[in-house]
């Protein structure tokens, strides 16, 4: 998966980074901007949360105010390196999950996993892919083009409400959390690289797309790989020295941000490589080979997360455009609903044979349904790839409107419905039983702090 495209990356129309989009930094207008963006996501926080709402909605809510389509208060210069802040910020949340990650569960809910990579995209794009030229006027391909830009469910949204479930005890004595977890971080890999092959194909550029199928397992293989050597590595340096837990979740941290940049120039040498499952497989080896350090290392990024939460969500707002969203008119959202339900029906047959219960399914199904992230990233990518070819650029307007839409539509909307459906389908594991002593409560406060160490 190409990860900075995946991120949101300023890109050329070509696909390359473009430095000289990006603004001269004002550090005194950065550092207001930050200012605001942390104390309006704080308070907005806090409201939500009184009456019961998601947090993170109102911090998607405070930065598509503070951002360009509303107030325009955030600095061009912070908006420029937005990209490169998600991507840390989605590292710190991708590294948590993986200390959810235990290996007796995995096995346990492997094979709806590897469904729920695949069934519920496909089926949301081919219902797409079907409807786009009635309702949106668009061809077979464009269409298909745009199946795979909505397919990709959002771990900027989803991860951390499953994080949460798992620390709760909801579901895990079924796994559920773990489950969902799994699932959507290969449903974005195998999104990008069909979308990848269609963009190619459309715009009359050279695509093995032989090579390009055969990307999606060894994508995956590969970011595993990589990702269990390199949590083995930092293990085994983390007992040689010991040093305290704050400087390991940086070392964590650092080394993930690394193995992100070098899967960037892996993939545009054309080498498979996942590096979102890569960042989780670091947080799983660690925790089979020692749960407390792992317990410990969660809780330092879970102080962490504080501060990266805020930046990740209000950098996601403030991508949305109101105005490109309101151009997809009713055609738009029809057909994201229809999407979405297609996208549910595929959900549903994951999960059939893996013993849950009615009300666990429809949490899955549920879970399964928010779109920010990748939606954000590659929305305008097909405009651009579109003007670069000297091809009418109506129809990539048209997909970069859906694709707002879709954020607008069901990011707040599913958070809210997650965190519903999380208090009130799943159950809570008392007993502490199978894999939630693994995962439970990685509160800071029954940890020794690392300044007594």
């Amino acid at each position: 998966m190409e990860f900075a495209l995946a991120l949101g990356q300023n890109r050329t129309p070509t696909g390359g980074t473009d430095d000289s989009y990006r603004t001269p930094i004002d550090g005194v207008s950065m550092a207001l901007s930050l200012a605001e963006i942390i104390i309006l996501c704080l308070l907005a926080d806090w409201a939500f949360k009184a009456f019961n709402i998601p947090g993170l909605i109102g911090m998607l809510a405070a930065g598509a105010v503070l951002g360009p389509a509303v107030l325009d208060l955030i600095d061009p210069a912070l908006l420029s390196i937005g990209a490169d802040l998600r991507m840390i910020a989605l590292i710190v949340i991708l590294l948590r999950a993986g200390f959810e990650l235990s290996r007796n569960t995995l096995h346990r809910v492997g094979k709806q996993a590897l469904l729920l990579a695949f069934l519920p995209a496909l089926f949301e794009a081919l219902a797409v892919t079907a409807l786009g030229p009635r309702l949106l006027g668009l061809s077979i391909m464009e269409s298909a083009i745009l199946g795979c830009v909505l397919g990709a469910v959002s771990p900027a949204v989803v991860v951390p409400m499953m994080v949460r479930f798992n620390q709760e005890r909801r579901g895990v004595a079924k796994g559920i959390p773990t489950l969902v977890l799994a699932g959507a971080s290969i449903d974005d890999v195998t999104v990008i690289v069909a979308y990848s092959v269609l963009v190619g194909i459309y715009t009359g550029g050279r695509v093995n797309v032989a090579w390009k199928i055969l990307g999606i397992p060894l994508s995956i293989i590969s970011g595993i790989a990589v990702g269990l050597a390199l949590g083995l590595a930092l293990y085994l340096l983390f007992e040689r020295f010991n040093p305290r837990a704050t400087k390991r979740a940086l070392v964590v941290i650092g080394a993930s941000i690394l193995l992100v940049q070098a899967g960037d120039r892996l993939e545009a040498l054309d080498v498979p490589f996942a590096a979102l499952i890569a960042v989780m497989a670091i947080g799983f080896v660690i925790l089979e080979k020692k749960e407390s350090m792992a317990h410990e290392l969660s809780a330092k990024l879970g102080k962490i997360w504080v501060f990266a939460e805020i930046i990740l969500f209000s950098m996601v707002g403030a991508q949305v455009n109101f105005r490109a969203a309101a151009d997809a008119g009713l055609g738009g959202v029809a057909l994201i609903l229809i999407a979405l339900v297609s996208r549910s029906i595929g959900t549903l047959l994951c999960t059939a044979g893996a013993g849950l219960t009615t009300r666990e399914k429809l949490f899955v199904v549920i879970s399964y349904l928010p779109k920010a992230t990748v939606q954000a990233a590659i929305g305008s990518a097909p405009l651009a790839a579109m003007a670069a070819a000297g091809m009418p650029t109506a129809p990539g307007e048209t997909i970069l409107a859906v694709a707002v839409m879709s954020i607008a539509l069901t990011a707040p909307i599913g958070a809210w419905a997650i965190a519903w459906a999380g208090r009130n389908l799943l159950a809570v594991d008392e007993q502490g039983s199978g894999d939630s002593d693994r995962v439970a409560a990685y509160e800071s406060d029954a940890l020794v702090d690392d300044e007594d160490r």
